[in-house]
């Protein structure tokens, strides 16, 4: 796909919200039941983002009705579904345990990961201002180190423990310490000592599941 035709993230998480609705419901979403998914409060943002899908030949629209969108079965391979397992949940509010479940798997559009990427379950609000909402679920490549600026998995450890609470912050280096700052205005950053945290991944792409 070239640079002109590359989705956004948003756009990468219509077309997965518009094939959940397909195998949910038996037919795709309204133009408002999409904005309430992906978090677009304007349908005319919406319509521009679905025109681009259309140009891109991602979907095909039919205006005359009000459910009129069709995903394209043979849309560039970047659309097409990738299995990503779910490893468990991290905390956006306070840090919690890092619960290890059966993997269950989600399919997200192939060009959202990589092999190698997981995916986590959002618990809390913290980052709400960075659209991440409770109940969320993010997609995770593994890495060791980080940016500033860059929202990661981070495991905070006693300095001898390698297993403890996990939290999903944006990164920021200072002097002597690592900042882990939360994105709601009603919450406090998580200072700790480097050789007290593990980085161990960044988010790359966020899924909203369609609520039943």
């Amino acid at each position: 796909m070239s640079n002109d035709h590359r989705l956004s993230a948003r756009q990468e998480r219509i077309v997965q919200f518009i094939a959940e609705s397909r195998r949910a419901n038996g037919r795709p979403p309204t133009v408002r039941e999409i904005g309430l998914a992906v978090g677009i409060t304007s349908t005319s943002v919406v319509d521009y983002n679905l025109d681009k899908l259309e140009r891109v030949g991602v979907i095909r629209r039919h205006r005359e009705i009000s459910r009129g969108i069709e995903l394209v079965e043979n849309a560039d391979a970047g659309s097409r579904p990738y299995a990503v397992p779910i490893i468990g949940r991290i905390a956006a509010g306070r840090p919690i345990d890092a619960v290890q479940a059966d993997p269950e798997q989600i399919e997200i559009p192939s060009s959202m990961a990589r092999p190698g990427n997981f995916a986590l379950r959002v618990a809390g609000t913290s980052m709400i201002d960075d659209l991440i909402d409770d109940g969320d679920i993010v997609i995770v490549e593994p890495r060791e180190t980080a940016q500033n600026g860059d929202i990661v998995v981070a495991l905070m450890t006693d300095g001898a423990e390698p297993e403890g609470a996990a939290t999903l912050k944006r990164f920021y280096r200072e002097r002597d310490r690592i900042r882990l700052e939360p994105r709601n205005p009603n919450l406090q950053p998580i200072y700790v000592k480097p050789h007290d945290l593990r980085i161990q991944g960044r988010a790359v792409g966020l899924i909203r599941p369609m609520i039943a």
